[in-house]
């Protein structure tokens, strides 16, 4: 069965005969005969008498409200597929680490409000596995997140990187590591952590670089949003690993200090001991095809890049 032997038998049953359908189809009467002829072979039963004028038959009466339905169907996915490919999307979602929602997002977000007022736009901040799994769930049409090789880089996903950032410790102004200006591995690796809960890539990353350096983490404390990190830390004990977008707030405030960290120190460790992370935005290559989400993609690169730019030279 095909749509279009449905659509033939919807004329004919409007029209009343095989040639009014052969002229609403826009095809030859012969044409329209083969389509129902096909469809009653399918079927083993015929759908109208041909005497006079075409009148259903019972199997014809059965099958016309479910053509129908079908046909009509048919026609509202066809037309909210073109609305799509026209820009007609009404909501774009995206999921977003924490640290770029407060600094470097709000730009592209008014932008793009600016230029599709009829996309309802929804950020939702998540640690960047959870990001690739909604996305991937298909709940969110777009992620901006650490990078991952293992979650991004299957087939039908598309990957951009954004920029690299440092990593960088954040400590309360009276702390011991307050003291310098670069502080090394060997003293950093001493003192408890507060760090991200599991399922933050930035968990992984520090855990992942301790593990290098062959010394134990002492995580103290998981927590999950940049208030929580920034309260816990000006306490005085604990002292935090953050990527440098992340500590926009940290050097503003006088209770807390933020360092670079040193390779100098009695751990053994490679030429490529600093610790920095990659930030990506992964879609999907079908999503691509979508204006707005296209729209919002070409965005970020404009923007987020030059803003990270901006920020290392002031800090």
């Amino acid at each position: 069965m095909r749509l279009e032997q449905l659509q033939a038998f919807l004329a004919i049953a409007q029209t009343g005969s095989f040639q009014g359908a052969a002229r609403t189809c826009g095809v030859t009467q012969s044409t329209v005969s083969r389509q129902i002829q096909s469809l009653e072979a399918d079927l083993g039963l015929e759908l109208f008498h041909r005497t006079g004028q075409a009148k259903l038959t019972v199997a014809g009466e059965l099958l016309l409200p479910r053509a129908r339905k079908i046909c009509q169907e048919w026609q509202i996915a066809t037309q909210e597929i073109s609305d799509l490919l026209a820009g007609k999307q009404p909501e774009l979602c995206i999921a977003v680490i924490h640290s770029l929602c407060a600094y470097y997002l709000p730009p592209v977000l008014q932008k793009f409000c600016h230029d599709y007022p009829d996309v309802q736009l929804r950020v939702t901040s998540l640690g960047s596995d959870r990001a690739l799994k909604v996305l991937k769930d298909g709940l969110v049409d777009l992620a901006i997140v650490m990078n991952n090789r293992f979650l991004s880089t299957a087939k039908e996903m598309v990957v951009e990187v954004l920029y690299d950032e440092p990593i960088e410790v954040m400590i309360a102004a009276n702390h011991p590591l307050a003291q310098y200006e670069y502080i090394p591995w060997s003293e950093l690796v001493r003192y408890p952590q507060v760090v991200f809960k599991d399922g933050y890539g930035m968990q992984r990353l520090v855990q992942d670089k301790f593990e290098q350096l062959e010394v134990s983490l002492q995580a103290a404390l998981e927590v999950n949003t940049l208030d929580a990190f920034r309260g816990i830390v000006r306490q005085g004990e604990l002292i935090a690993l953050l990527p440098q977008s992340a500590l926009v707030e940290a050097r503003q405030d006088s209770t807390l200090a933020v360092r670079s960290v040193s390779n100098n120190g009695h751990l053994s460790l490679p030429n490529n001991a600093n610790l920095t992370r990659t930030v990506v935005m992964v879609t999907t290559k079908d999503r691509l095809q979508i204006p707005p989400i296209s729209y919002f993609w070409e965005l970020v690169k404009a923007n987020i890049p030059s803003q990270v730019d901006l920020l290392n030279k002031s800090a």
